[in-house]
């Protein structure tokens, strides 16, 4: 459990430290905007060129891969299916609840459990991998043509070679698959920058909490609800169906695949919702609220699962 409480002791200090640095008053009333434009446009899309780059994309044709892309579809779907027949949010609102009941934080705490609870960073990889490289994009696509107001073909097409994120992780792709192998002088540059992307993105986060509370009226209490239980309960129970009845994955194969999807939700979703202005609280809270959850549940799911 060193892993898990590392993970999360990492993540809530790096919080906190947003969290004093506002209340000090420590860059003004927009440094959370202003933390959230940079890490959209500079440092994250510098963290996933690098990360893809080097990353070793055979894992896509993976078991792993496949049961954490049916987990996040039937949470997502679910989410949608609710909000469609009990919410009624608007497109874009609804896209980050989606997000919320499905992206996991692969990275900030998804990260440590591998390696330090199932034994390999690789188990992680497939989940960052298809997040990066399918989700994100599907995502970020729906938000920046919904909150426009108006859906155009132009648009959509048009959609990849504006957003940094995307590009980032296209060329990172590109250059695994070329084999090409840059040299460090290239390298370091983009590790340098994707290095600040996961302390800006918390730190805005934590500084983003100042004066909220969770489901404060006014905010959707309902929709957040649901991100929150489908993601912290039904996703992983999907995760253990989908792998042990329908994959067989046992032992190690199957404790990972149920523990990576009861991480919490992914920073990153804020960070789209802040980037859109769109969801910011709903985002906020299910972050929030799903890092808090996703302690007892990993804990339960290591208990019963843990070989």
């Amino acid at each position: 459990m060193d892993g898990v409480l590392t993970g999360f002791g990492i993540i809530a200090f790096v919080i906190l430290v947003g969290y004093v640095a506002r209340r000090l008053g420590i860059g003004g009333p927009t440094a959370p905007y202003v933390l959230n434009r940079i890490a959209f446009f500079v440092t994250n899309p510098a963290l996933l060129f690098v990360t893809l780059a080097r990353a070793d994309l055979r894992v896509v044709f993976s078991t792993q891969l496949l049961v954490a892309a049916a987990a996040a579809l039937v949470s997502a779907g679910l989410f949608l299916v609710l909000s469609r027949a009990f919410f009624r949010r608007p497109a874009p609102e609804t896209t980050i609840g989606a997000l919320g009941a499905g992206y996991v934080n692969a990275n900030n705490i998804g990260l440590p459990v591998a390696v330090y609870v199932l034994g390999s960073a690789s188990y992680v990889a497939p989940v960052l991998l298809l997040q990066l490289i399918v989700f994100a994009p599907v995502a970020l696509t729906v938000l920046d043509v919904t909150s426009r107001g108006a859906v155009s073909v132009r648009s959509i097409l048009t959609q990849p070679i504006r957003n940094p994120m995307i590009i980032a992780s296209v060329l990172g792709i590109l250059v695994d698959v070329s084999g090409i192998r840059l040299p460090d002088a290239v390298y370091q540059p983009f590790e340098l920058l994707g290095g600040a992307a996961v302390p800006l993105v918390l730190m805005a986060f934590g500084m983003s909490l100042v004066g909220s509370r969770p489901l404060r009226a006014g905010n959707g209490r309902a929709p957040i609800v649901a991100s929150v239980v489908l993601k912290s309960a039904v996703m992983p129970l999907v995760a253990f169906l989908v792998a042990r009845f329908a994959f067989g994955l046992e032992g190690q194969a199957l404790f990972a695949a149920v523990a990576l999807a009861a991480l919490p939700t992914a920073q990153n979703v804020y960070n789209f919702a802040a980037r859109y202005e769109r969801g910011i609280a709903q985002a906020r809270d299910v972050v929030l609220l799903t890092t808090l959850f996703s302690v007892p549940v990993l804990l339960v799911v290591a208990a019963l699962l843990a070989p």
